[in-house]
């Protein structure tokens, strides 16, 4: 996505809209930027009375956000023992969310709320997985052949 477009020639143009009584398609022309650019930029004067780009990107919140506590309260009652989908589920029967069990995922995840299945397996120190090798150097191998 191209960056924003200056205030001062926003400016300048909606004034020239203005003041000159130019239409949209002459303030495009005139200030080589497009038809429909200088039209929203002047709604956007009519409608706030500013110019000024909004903010760019991802507001930072989520859907999520307002059922926090129900979401939580799923986790410690399940005793950590409930998928993402059955989380969904409910979240829809009993407030009518409706979402992906990847939102809730990315939900938990952005939280440091994670889970994993099962421990993970502590290494055998009983017993030994394969023999010991040969002497280092040692040409005892059933592919080596013997010098003469």
């Amino acid at each position: 996505m191209a960056a924003a477009l200056g205030v001062d020639l926003r400016w300048r143009v909606v004034r020239a809209m203005e003041a000159e009584g130019l239409s949209i398609r002459e303030a495009g022309r005139r200030f080589c930027i497009g038809e429909s650019t200088a039209g929203r930029w002047h709604r956007l004067w009519r409608a706030r009375g500013d110019v000024a780009p909004g903010r760019k990107g991802n507001p930072g919140r989520s859907r999520l956000d307002s059922h926090a506590a129900f979401l939580l309260a799923m986790i410690e009652e399940g005793g950590k023992d409930i998928t993402l989908a059955e989380m969904a589920e409910r979240l829809q029967v009993e407030h009518g969310e409706t979402v992906d069990p990847s939102t809730i995922h990315n939900w938990l995840k952005k939280r440091g709320i994670t889970f994993k299945n099962r421990r993970a397996m502590q290494p055998n120190r009983h017993a030994k997985m394969s023999p010991p090798p040969d002497n280092p150097g040692s040409t005892a191998s059933p592919i080596s052949i013997p010098r003469s």
